[in-house]
C-alpha cells in the first residue's frame, strides 16, 4: 500500500506540468538481431543541443518541436550510429521503430552527456572500458571502476579489500555494489560491515557497469559514500560457448554458457525473448607453500522477455559455493628470522567456506503519460564460515588466537521506481520516485577455535536488520545547455540483535539484546553545463551515510549509528579530439565518523571525523581503428580531524594510484592488451611509523579469435616483482622463535604476498 500511495501522490503532483503544442517524435530502439529493447540509447536532433535517452522498455520521446524536417541521431557505444530524416507537423506525432546493429568500437561516436542518468561519474569511460579491458575473474570486474584497487588476504575465497578515493573501504563499508539490482554488500556481517563478496558473478555474463563516485545519487543509500557500482548481466547471448582454462599452480577453470531460445523460439509470448544458463568451476592451489585447495562453483539462469508491447519480465536465479584453505597474513619478522618463507604461513589451519543462492523477478511496465514502473523482488540465502588468526599467540599463548566467524543469513528485498518525462513550459523534466525495503535475518557467531575446532563462544545471536527507504529525483533542463538534478532520499533503519556476549574478565556469557531505530535524510544537488557538444562541465554535491554494525549499536559502543558523509566535486568530461575522451574531477569528502570493524572482537571502533580531497583524471584515446590507449591517475589526501597533527593519518588510505594500458582490439584475428597497476607507499598506522609498501605491476593478455573459437593467454606480474597485496599494522606475538617476544607482542607490518609471475592458457568454442 505504501508503494502505490506514494505513486498516486506523485501522479497527482505531476498533473501540474504544462502541455506542449509543438510536434512530437516517438519511437522504440531495439537490437537488430534479437529484437530486445535497448536502454539508455542517446536520441536527439542533429545540430541541436539537448536530447533524450531510451527508457527501460526502449522507448523515447522528443516533444515540443517546431514544425520542420530534422535529422534524428540515434547512437549507443558498440552500435552503429544512425541518422534518420523526420518531418514534424504542429500537433502531430511521428512514430519510429529503430533497429541498431552492433559494430566495432569508435571513440569518435562517444557522447559526453547523459540525458537521463547525469550522475554517472564516468559514463563514457566505463562503457569504453567494458568493451576493451580483458576480464579474467570476478576480481577484474571490480577493477573496471577507474581508481579502484583491491587486495585479497584469505586465499582467494573471501571478499576483496577495496581502496577508492582515499578510502580503505575494508570489504565494502564505503562502496556500494549491486548486480542486476541485487545488493552485494552485507549489513552487520560476521567479518566486516558492508562486506561485498562479488565472487558469485560469472565474468563472461556481465554486460554493463555504471560507476557513481561520491554520495551524489539518490538511488543509493547505505555504504555509497566513496561511491557505488552497478553491474548488469547480459539479457541474451549472441552464441553458446564452452571455455577451458589451465594455468600455473594447478589452476583449472571450465565455463559453459548455453542459449536456450535462439532467434525464433518463444516461451511466454510471441514478443522478443531470450533465456540462457551459465556455469563455471574453478580450482587452484595458488602460489603459497600451503596448498590452498580453492574450489568455486557458479551457476545462473536468466530469462528476459517482452510479455506484450508495454510489459517486460526478467527472472534470474543463481547459486554460488566456495571453500578454501588460507595462508593468512604474515609478519615481516617471520621471514627475516627464517621462521617461514615469503609464501609461508604462521597458522596453516586458516580457511573457510561460503555460499549464496539468489532469486530475482523484475517487472517493467509502461504506463500512461510516458511513465515506466519498474518493480523488483529478490531473495538471497547466504552462508559464511571463516577461520582466521590475526594475532597468532598474543591473547592465548597455549592454543593461539584463531577465531571462527559465521553468518547464516536470509535476505528479502523489494524496490520500485516510477519514472516519467514531462515538460515545464518548454523545458523537459525527468522525474523518478523510488521506494524500497531490505530485510536481513541472520544467525551470527564468533568463536575461539584451535585448528578449526571450537574452544568457546565470544558472541553469538540472531540479527534482524530492516531498511525502508524512499527518494524523489528530479532532472530539469533549465536551458538548452544547463541541467539541474535535485533529489532527496530518506532511510529508516531498525537494528535488532538477540544473543550472548562473553564477559571480558571471566569469559562467562552474558545476555546481549536490544532494538534501536534511526532515520537519515540525504539531499543531493548536481548541476551540468553543456559548453559545447564535446565539453560538459559539472558540479555535484550531496549527503550520504554508512551504517554501523548492529552488535555495536545494541551495546551502545558508538553513538553514531548512521554517520553522515558530505561530498562535493567539480569537473568536466570532454573530447579535445574526436578520438580522445577525458574526465577530470576535483573532489572532497567529509565523513562524520570513520568506523573500523574489529573482526576478532565483533565490534566497530570509532576513529572520529575525517576529511579527504583529491583529483581524478581518466584518459581514453583511440590511436588507430584497432589500437586504444587508456590511463587513470588518482591523487588523494586524507586526515583524521580530531587526532594530533603527527598522528592523524588515515591508515592504509592510498595517496596516489594509477592504472592504464595499451589494447589492440580486433573483431577477429589477433588481439592483445598490456596493462599496468601502481599504488604508492602509504602509512599503515596513525602516526606513519609503519609503512604499507607500494608496487608497480605489468599484466598481459593475448587472444586469437575466429567466428567459432578463441585461443588466449594471460600473464600476471610479467616482471615477477615481489609485492605485498593486503597489508596491515598489527600487534602480534610469535612463539618458538629465535628471540623470545614480549607478552604484549610486537606491532609491525603484516601482509599477504602478491602473486609471482603467473601464466594461464584458455580456449573457447562458440556454437
Amino acid at each position: 500500500m505504501l508503494t502505490w500511495s506514494l505513486v498516486l501522490g506523485f501522479l497527482l503532483c505531476t498533473q501540474l506540468v504544462w502541455a506542449q503544442t509543438g510536434g512530437t517524435v516517438r519511437g522504440t530502439v531495439a537490437d537488430s538481431l534479437s529484437g530486445q529493447p535497448l536502454t539508455g540509447v542517446s536520441v536527439g536532433l542533429q545540430g541541436q543541443p539537448g536530447g533524450t535517452a531510451t527508457d527501460a522498455l526502449g522507448n523515447f520521446r522528443l516533444s515540443g518541436l517546431a514544425p520542420g524536417t530534422y535529422s534524428l541521431r540515434v547512437g549507443a557505444l558498440g552500435y552503429r550510429a544512425l541518422a534518420l530524416p523526420v518531418t514534424v507537423a504542429a500537433g502531430a506525432t511521428q512514430r519510429l521503430a529503430v533497429r541498431l546493429a552492433t559494430t566495432t568500437l569508435s571513440l569518435a561516436e562517444v557522447t559526453v552527456n547523459q540525458p537521463h542518468d547525469p550522475n554517472q561519474s564516468l559514463a563514457a569511460i566505463s562503457h569504453i572500458d567494458q568493451l576493451l579491458r580483458p576480464v579474467n575473474s570476478a576480481q577484474d570486474l571490480l577493477r573496471l571502476v577507474p581508481g579502484l584497487f583491491i587486495a585479497q588476504h584469505a586465499g582467494g575465497g573471501k571478499a576483496e579489500q577495496i581502496f577508492l578515493r582515499g578510502f580503505d573501504c575494508d570489504h565494502g563499508t564505503d562502496f556500494a555494489v549491486s548486480v542486476d539490482g541485487l545488493p552485494v554488500n552485507m549489513v552487520s556481517h560476521a567479518h566486516g560491515q558492508g562486506y561485498a563478496d562479488f565472487h558469485f558473478v560469472i565474468p563472461e555474463t556481465v554486460e554493463q557497469l555504471k560507476v557513481y563516485k561520491g554520495p551524489y545519487t539518490a538511488r543509493f543509500g547505505d555504504f555509497a559514500t566513496a561511491g557505488a557500482g552497478e553491474f548488469t548481466t547480459k539479457t541474451r547471448l549472441e552464441h553458446s560457448q564452452v571455455k577451458l582454462e589451465l594455468g600455473q599452480f594447478d589452476t583449472r577453470r571450465a565455463l559453459v554458457m548455453l542459449d536456450l531460445l535462439g532467434q525464433s523460439d518463444h516461451l511466454l509470448s510471441k514478443q522478443p525473448e531470450s533465456a540462457y544458463v551459465a556455469a563455471e568451476y574453478n580450482f587452484t592451489n595458488s602460489y603459497f607453500d600451503q596448498p590452498q585447495h580453492f574450489k568455486r562453483f557458479n551457476g545462473m539462469a536468466k530469462y528476459s522477455g517482452q510479455l506484450c508491447d508495454k510489459t517486460a519480465l526478467t527472472v534470474l536465479g543463481s547459486h554460488f559455493t566456495s571453500n578454501w584453505d588460507a595462508s593468512g597474513q604474515i609478519p615481516e619478522r617471520g621471514i627475516e628470522q627464517g621462521i617461514i618463507s615469503r609464501y609461508g604461513s604462521i597458522d596453516p589451519t586458516e580457511g573457510g567456506n561460503t555460499s549464496r543462492t539468489n532469486a530475482s523477478v523484475v517487472l517493467t511496465t509502461a504506463l500512461p503519460h510516458d511513465a515506466v514502473l519498474r518493480q523488483q523482488a529478490y531473495y538471497s540465502k547466504y552462508d559464511f564460515s571463516l577461520f582466521s588468526n590475526f594475532t597468532f599467540f598474543l591473547h592465548d599463548s597455549i592454543n593461539g588466537d584463531e577465531i571462527n566467524q559465521t553468518d547464516d543469513r536470509n535476505l528479502f528485498g523489494y524496490t520500485a521506481t516510477y519514472e516519467r518525462d514531462d515538460h515545464l513550459g518548454a523545458r523537459s523534466l525527468h522525474s523518478t520516485l523510488g521506494v524500497g525495503t531490505r530485510n536481513d535475518f541472520s544467525t551470527l557467531g564468533l568463536l575461539r577455535t584451535l585448528r578449526q575446532d571450537p574452544l568457546g563462544v565470544i558472541t553469538t545471536g540472531r540479527l534482524y536488520e530492516r531498511n525502508i527507504n524512499a527518494y524523489l529525483d528530479e532532472t530539469l533542463n533549465l536551458t538548452d545547455r544547463i541541467t539541474v538534478n535535485a533529489a532527496v532520499r530518506a532511510d529508516f533503519f531498525t537494528f535488532d540483535f538477540r544473543g550472548q556476549l562473553a564477559e571480558e574478565n571471566t569469559g562467562a556469557l552474558a545476555p546481549l539484546a536490544g532494538r534501536v531505530a534511526r532515520a537519515r535524510v540525504s539531499p543531493k544537488l548536481n548541476l551540468y553545463y553543456q559548453l559545447t557538444p564535446a565539453v560538459q562541465l559539472f558540479a555535484r554535491s550531496g549527503f550520504g551515510f554508512h551504517s554501523n554494525d548492529a552488535r555495536g549499536v545494541i551495546q551502545g559502543l558508538n553513538a553514531n549509528v548512521l554517520p553522515r558523509a558530505f561530498g562535493s566535486e567539480i569537473g568536466s568530461t570532454f573530447k579535445p579530439l574526436p578520438s580522445l575522451v577525458v574526465n577530470a574531477v576535483l573532489w572532497s569528502l567529509h565523513l562524520q565518523d570513520e568506523l573500523v570493524y574489529v573482526g576478532d572482537e565483533a565490534v566497530v571502533e570509532s576513529t572520529g571525523p575525517t576529511q579527504r580531497y583529491g583529483l581524478d583524471l581518466s584518459v581514453r584515446y583511440q590511436v588507430g581503428s584497432r589500437l586504444f590507449l587508456d590511463a587513470d591517475f588518482n591523487y588523494n589526501h586524507g586526515r583524521q580531524l580530531d587526532a594530533p597533527e603527527k598522528a592523524n593519518y588515515i591508515p592504509l588510505a592510498p595517496t596516489f594510484t594509477s592504472t592504464g594500458g595499451l589494447t589492440y582490439k580486433a573483431p577477429k584475428g589477433l588481439s592483445g592488451s598490456l596493462r599496468y597497476r601502481h599504488i604508492d607507499a602509504r602509512p599503515a598506522n596513525d602516526d606513519g611509523s609503519i609503512t604499507a609498501r607500494g608496487y608497480f605491476l605489468l599484466d598481459a593478455v593475448l587472444a586469437y579469435t575466429t567466428p567459432r573459437f578463441q585461443i588466449g593467454a594471460t600473464a600476471e606480474n610479467l616482471l615477477n616483482v615481489e609485492w605485498n597485496q593486503a597489508q596491515f599494522a598489527t600487534q602480534t606475538r610469535l612463539i618458538n622463535t629465535p628471540q623470545r617476544e614480549p607478552l604484549e607482542g610486537i606491532n609491525e607490518l603484516h601482509f599477504t604476498p602478491g602473486s609471482p609471475f603467473y601464466a594461464k592458457l584458455n580456449v573457447s568454442v562458440s556454437f
